[in-house]
């Protein structure tokens, strides 16, 4: 989660509430789940999405529960506003094309493991995906914010003896400004963008280095595609609760103003980010654990990880 999704999740004023059931157009409620999902992945809360289209909570919350009949211009508004195409939000992108049709025939009903090949091989034929040699010394440490990548991290560095970076400041190096100033005045895509520089700046300088990246990077594939080529990735898991546990005890008191609202947009950010996380080469679980045992898992898989790729 970026640092502006994370402040806008966790002090999150109460949503608007679902309205009361009604036959719902399987059109209609096929499109609210695909605006719920996209705005979860991005780290969006719905007042922060409604504000971006122009457009009232009431009428955001209409349409994720499917009862709201949108226009074709209100759609292309809360599609700029989540940062997607409307061929995305409305529908199958993969219908635009013969090819895009025959590629996806063969790509239907296959397994993670398969289309996870398919996606490794097809970067290696169109060279988006090349060999990087350095690629096993740079540990970039992914998850949400209260995973532990900051603290973790720098541990990590130091017991390899490698430079740490935290890429959100790498941002705003480049930017000249904060993560929130960046938002607030040029808007997400000009984050993303951004982010994409810095991680490339920073694979560029560095062959050795462990990266804590922002928890929202994998939202922009092109950025993730970029850490998954380049760095041996692990996802820092912990439950929901005790990522709004530690974000609060660093001092954030934030998540007690709306607990009930900021919790549930949490899970639903770690439910429509998780399958994206997963691809991470390593996963470390850190619930329940303290300090030092979440550093000795880390470490362990870490070095192991490294050990069989030299």
């Amino acid at each position: 989660m970026n640092q502006r999704a994370e402040e806008a999740v966790l002090s999150a004023s109460p949503e608007v509430p679902a309205p009361a059931e009604e036959a719902k157009n399987p059109l209609l409620a096929a499109l609210g789940e695909r605006v719920r999902n996209l705005r979860a992945r991005r780290g969006l809360t719905r007042k922060a999405v409604a504000l971006a289209a122009d457009v009232s909570e009431r009428h955001l919350a209409n349409l994720e529960y499917g009862i709201g009949n949108a226009s074709i211009l209100v759609l292309q508004q809360v599609a700029t506003a989540l940062q997607c195409s409307l061929a995305e939000l409305v529908g199958d992108v993969t219908t635009i094309s013969p090819e895009w049709l025959l590629i996806r025939e063969l790509l239907e009903n296959r397994s993670e493991a398969d289309l996870r090949r398919a996606r490794v091989a097809l970067g290696e034929l169109l060279g988006t995906a090349a060999g990087d040699p350095a690629r096993h010394r740079r540990i970039a440490l992914i998850g949400l914010r209260g995973a532990g990548k900051s603290t973790l991290g720098q541990m990590l560095a130091d017991d390899l003896d490698v430079p740490f970076i935290e890429l959100s400041r790498e941002i705003e190096k480049i930017a000249g400004c904060s993560v929130r100033e960046i938002h607030d005045l040029y808007g997400t895509n000009a984050y993303r963008r951004y982010e994409r520089r810095a991680l490339e700046e920073t694979v560029q300088i560095y062959s050795e280095v462990v990266i804590a990246t922002p928890g929202g990077i994998v939202s922009d594939p092109a950025t993730f595609n970029q850490l998954l080529a380049h760095c041996t990735t692990v996802w820092l898991q912990a439950a929901p609760e005790e990522h709004m546990g530690r974000v609060a005890a660093q001092g954030d008191t934030r998540p007690m103003a709306a607990s009930k609202e900021a919790m549930d947009d949490l899970r639903r950010i770690l439910s429509g980010r998780a399958a994206f996380y997963s691809k991470a080469d390593l996963s470390v679980d850190t619930g329940g654990q303290d300090l030092a045992q979440s550093f000795a898992r880390l470490r362990g898989a870490v070095r192991e990880a490294m050990a069989q790729a030299d």
